[in-house]
């Protein structure tokens, strides 16, 4: 009977102690569970730390765990971000353009977009002229100007424009250079006339209008010739591109009047 009670005794006792050691796990597993708050903090001291990989899974974690938390739309933001950070630019775009369409009045909607044109236009390369890159970067930029004027990257967005259209500018003006010098003088004015027309903006301007003084000199059109060379003087006065429409008109009027003295005496 004294042995039944006491095992009786020590089961209990057995018991209790289970039921502490579990309350015991049960209450550690409940303090181990992170807020958002803290798993985004922790995510981005691995991205600080430039350990991309767990910090990316740290913020797909996050997302798993609290998909409705601002940490978790912040969250994919900095996903985007780490792919652009390692070129990956086709999942960065993809992470971004997802964004937008989830959350079209997200406040930092304005980096989304500059950050797309980040990723087409560091894809640019020199030779390219109708690349695909070009037109994305620059529509991505567009957008950053037109809906977020006042937007803290829209400086920026202005300067990367100038910078992709000096890019296509720069690649017309290296056609029409080659149609000049094989003669081509008509495919050579088209492609001058773009840059004055769509690239106004760039250095190249002055430029393409010396060019087309060259060109309607060399086909004989020499009122074009003048009207165009008095356009470049009047905007780019100072112009070493001037200068040498100046010069060439001077020639041609140098012409016309030994062509008159010649008729006056005969």
């Amino acid at each position: 009977m004294f042995r039944f009670s006491l095992i009786s005794f020590l089961s209990i006792i057995f018991f209790l102690s289970c039921s502490s050691n579990n309350s015991k796990e049960s209450n550690n597993v409940e303090n181990n569970i992170r807020s958002p708050e803290e798993i985004y903090v922790q995510a981005m001291q691995f991205f600080n730390k430039k350990n991309f990989t767990v910090a990316e899974e740290e913020f797909k974690k996050l997302q798993q765990l609290y998909p409705l938390s601002n940490e978790a739309i912040q969250a994919e933001i900095m996903l985007g971000f780490t792919r652009y950070l390692l070129m990956d630019y086709d999942a960065s775009i993809s992470k971004f353009n997802k964004i937008i369409q989830k959350y079209p009045s997200h406040k930092d909607l304005d980096y989304i977009y500059y950050m797309i044109g980040m990723c087409n236009y560091e894809q640019i390369t020199n030779h390219e002229l109708d690349g695909q890159f070009n037109d994305l970067a620059l529509e991505s930029f567009n957008q950053v100007i037109l809906r977020f004027p006042d937007s803290k990257y829209a400086k920026d967005s202005r300067q990367k424009i100038i910078l992709v259209k000096s890019n296509k500018a720069a690649k017309h003006m290296e056609i029409g250079r080659f149609y000049l010098k094989e003669k081509k003088y008509t495919a050579a004015l088209n492609r001058f006339k773009i840059v004055i027309d769509d690239y106004s903006i760039t250095k190249f301007t002055p430029e393409a209008l010396h060019r087309m003084v060259e060109a309607y000199y060399e086909m004989g059109m020499i009122g074009e010739s003048i009207k165009t060379a008095s356009v470049l003087g009047h905007n780019y006065p100072k112009s070493k591109w001037y200068r040498y429409s100046y010069n060439l008109i001077k020639k041609i009027n140098n012409k016309e009047s030994v062509l008159k003295k010649i008729k006056n005496i005969f």
